[in-house]
């Protein structure tokens, strides 16, 4: 029987594969917060941030920078024709991740109790150093399973096989909800348990849907194991397996490195966001309100724009890897350009509309509260920085930059670290106190972004002129987007605290406001000239396919 053949995809079909990958598999973690949401409250989000923001520490530690970096080494190899390096590369990672998430989940299995009392210290009046030590050993059992899939996506994004990877993450998303809302609600409003309890239904959930995720890549290697070259005889240029080790290694620090910082910008809010706003006369139970909106329940929503700069990233490093193995300088330019300008057509609309619209999507996904939409107004604009962070972190890290990285992405947590407290003292004077934490995180992302940028271009003459000069294009025709919106507003105000009207409201101005960004858009050329013509002519022949099916049903009734 003839078996279906794997399809490598390009530069940008592997980027909207995968963003669309991810936005399904976001759009799943979307939904599932609104009956989680009900169960748990606002506290319960704050509990379970506490978890997954010092698993994300140890989860970057082990694991952050394999599957970007075997990718990088995959499509390396893959391109010289060094297929058996391949494969021990593999090979060698799938045993280092064991052994190394054996022991990060030992050390956070064994020291629960005391991250819980550096967390809150003596606070008392909310989640307890007894529920939190709890649900922190409950997520540590997903470290057992998730370095190993992590291995696996790496290696077939390498081959530039993008579509299984994201069938994966849906497949993982599809179980980790469902064990949630079906966990959480048999533990809470059936068996009427603690909160904790529930919340420890979505961090086992996030373990099982890790496991049959890992199961699903397992058996695609497999299948297509011929296409894939995994049986090999030596290659013509031997290349040891120490000298694979260092290479893994050598790529794979430096990602672990940013991620950790990224982790650890999230655990600056964790460590000193509740204690601080309890000196500027929060109650306990509203600061980790804020905490949970910040940790948890916001950054859901920021998700949305995040997955799109996810999906470019992972197409975007076999890209400039394979490039880079090719020599072919102007290729490697243009693909980072493309690379910019693509997001920042796509996210700062959307970053935008969600701040403008973010009473009714508030109360949409969440119900009516009293902090959400004024916390979720401004963070929403951290989805912009950390999606260009990112890819700029990437570039450098293909372009082995890693000095400049270091010194950039250090900088830029030094200066969250340093300035988190200051400038929520500062903001409380004018505005919100908790709006300091966020701009802390945004300005250390402009910080790092800066550097890099900076240097590299100085450094290998690669020009950002264009990209500039597009991106500024995009941010006028969202401040025209917005001013349109704004009108709208004057006759269909989104006051409204009902959940079916707040829907409906950000479903019709999403309409208004996306119709008008693609409109000027496209008479201005903006979309042509990123996009290129495929895109619209794909566009317009499936509005043409559309079309005739409607007059072929037609003409059937007729």
């Amino acid at each position: 029987m003839h078996k279906q053949k794997l399809t490598k995809n390009t530069f940008m079909q592997g980027a909207f594969i995968a963003t669309f990958g991810i936005i399904i598999s976001k759009i799943l973690g979307m939904i599932y917060v609104i009956p989680f949401y009900s169960i748990i409250g606002e506290q319960g989000g704050a509990l379970y941030g506490y978890a997954y923001n010092i698993y994300s520490i140890f989860l970057s530690i082990s694991t952050a920078g394999i599957p970007l970096a075997i990718s990088s080494i995959v499509s390396e190899y893959n391109t010289l024709g060094y297929y058996n390096a391949k494969e021990r590369t593999f090979r060698i990672a799938k045993r280092y991740l064991n052994i190394v998430g054996i022991l990060s989940f030992l050390v956070i299995f064994i020291f629960a109790k005391d991250i819980a009392h550096m967390i809150i210290g003596d606070i008392s009046g909310g989640n307890s150093i007894e529920d939190i030590t709890f649900v922190i050993r409950i997520i540590s059992f997903s470290i057992l399973i998730v370095p190993t899939l992590s291995v696996y996506r790496g290696y077939l994004q390498g081959h530039k096989y993008i579509t299984p990877t994201s069938i994966s993450q849906v497949i993982e998303q599809v179980i980790r909800v469902s064990i949630i809302i079906i966990g959480s609600f048999v533990a809470v409003k059936v068996l009427h348990m603690e909160i904790r309890y529930a919340v420890s239904c979505a961090l086992v959930g996030a373990t099982v849907g890790s496991l049959f995720s890992y199961l699903y890549l397992v058996y695609i290697r497999r299948k297509h194991r011929e296409q894939i070259n995994t049986d090999v005889e030596e290659d013509k240029i031997k290349i040891s397996n120490k000298a694979i080790i260092k290479k893994v290694l050598f790529y794979a620090f430096p990602f672990i490195f940013c991620d950790l910082c990224k982790s650890l910008y999230n655990s600056v809010d964790t460590f000193f966001v509740v204690k601080t706003l309890v000196k500027l006369d929060f109650d306990v139970k509203s600061a980790e309100t804020v905490m949970g909106i910040i940790s948890t329940w916001g950054n859901k929503l920021n998700m949305i724009v995040v997955a799109i700069g996810t999906g470019f990233a992972v197409s975007l490093i076999p890209n400039l890897s394979s490039s880079l193995a090719k020599k072919d300088k102007q290729d490697f330019e243009n693909k980072i350009n493309l690379n910019f300008q693509a997001l920042g057509y796509l996210v700062l609309p959307m970053a935008a509309g969600l701040s403008f619209l973010s009473l009714p999507v508030w109360n949409a996904f969440y119900g009516a509260s009293n902090y959400g939409p004024i916390v979720f107004r401004f963070s929403i604009m951290v989805a912009i920085v950390t999606v260009f962070l990112s890819s700029v972190q990437i570039i450098s890290l293909t372009l082995k930059e890693y000095k400049v990285l270091f010194v950039g992405v250090l900088l830029g947590l030094i200066f969250n670290a340093v300035f988190d407290i200051p400038l929520m003292y500062l903001c409380d004077k004018f505005t919100y106190g908790f709006y300091g934490a966020t701009l802390s995180t945004i300005l250390g992302h402009i910080l790092t972004i800066t550097i890099i940028l900076t240097y590299i271009s100085k450094k290998y003459g690669y020009s950002f002129k264009n990209t500039y000069k597009r991106i500024g294009q995009a941010i006028f025709f969202t401040m025209v987007m917005i001013g349109v919106m704004s009108l709208v507003k004057l006759v269909i105000p989104l006051d409204t605290t009902n959940r079916i009207e707040s829907l409906l409201l950000v479903l019709l101005y999403a309409i208004i406001g996306g119709g008008t960004y693609l409109f000027l858009t496209y008479k201005a050329g903006l979309i042509k000239a990123i996009f290129g013509n495929n895109i619209i002519n794909r566009f317009r022949r499936k509005r043409k396919e559309w079309y005739n099916g409607i007059l072929r049903i037609n003409g059937r009734r007729i």
